[in-house]
């Protein structure tokens, strides 16, 4: 289902708002970076039938650069990273690696944001969520901003159980830390369990 241009308009005063807020505060965002914001406000990519939420998700410029909703609301949004797998002895996978060094950069440049780790899936009694919060500690975030989602399974169950935690601690928003290869479906599943609540953006790693 494409996108309709009347389902655009609400989300062009995010445009306005990004012209006038980000130069105050020193941030040089791309265009596609801001044209990827107004996409995730836009009502039709954050709540609807899943070929539309796809639609909205392969339009969108896959990006390591924060998000306008993180650089406009470091508070209220949350870094979500989700697992990959861990080896048999429960030490992080390389892929994970990768996505782990893309949420500490974010994590750097946002030191206030919370931290949403999220998978399940133990190996050696240590679940896919305890081994990223120690990762992240040991990399010098500190403990209190992370939240530990460890119960899922897949994708959908990540966005499903991570959603749930968003919506008890109020997030207004979301940003999905992932695999280039990883992201779109990513992106679509969250946006779907969000339910239009509030925006999910994406950020690959590096």
């Amino acid at each position: 289902m494409p996108i309709r241009p009347s389902r655009l308009l609400p989300a062009g005063l995010l445009a306005v708002a990004v012209a006038v807020a980000l130069p105050a505060t020193g941030g040089a965002t791309s265009p596609a970076t801001i044209a990827n914001g107004i996409l995730s406000t836009t009502p039709s990519c954050m709540n609807g039938p899943r070929d539309a939420l796809l639609d909205c998700a392969r339009r969108e410029v896959l990006t390591a650069e924060a998000p306008v909703m993180l650089q406009l609301n470091p508070i209220g949004t949350h870094i979500v990273v989700l697992g990959a797998g861990l080896f048999p002895d429960g030490t992080i996978r390389p892929v994970l690696d990768g996505r782990l060094r893309g949420a500490l950069t974010l994590a750097q440049q946002f030191p206030y944001t919370p931290i949403v780790v999220s998978g399940g899936v133990p190996r050696a009694g240590v679940t896919e969520a305890q081994a990223m919060a120690d990762w992240l500690v040991a990399h010098g975030v500190h403990p209190g901003r992370i939240i530990q989602e460890g119960a899922s399974r897949s994708t959908v169950e990540n966005a499903r159980n991570t959603t749930a935690i968003l919506a008890g601690r109020g997030a207004s928003g979301a940003v999905v830390v992932t695999s280039p290869d990883h992201l779109q479906r990513a992106m679509v599943d969250f946006r779907a369990a969000a339910g239009g609540r509030y925006p999910i953006a994406g950020v690959i790693t590096p």
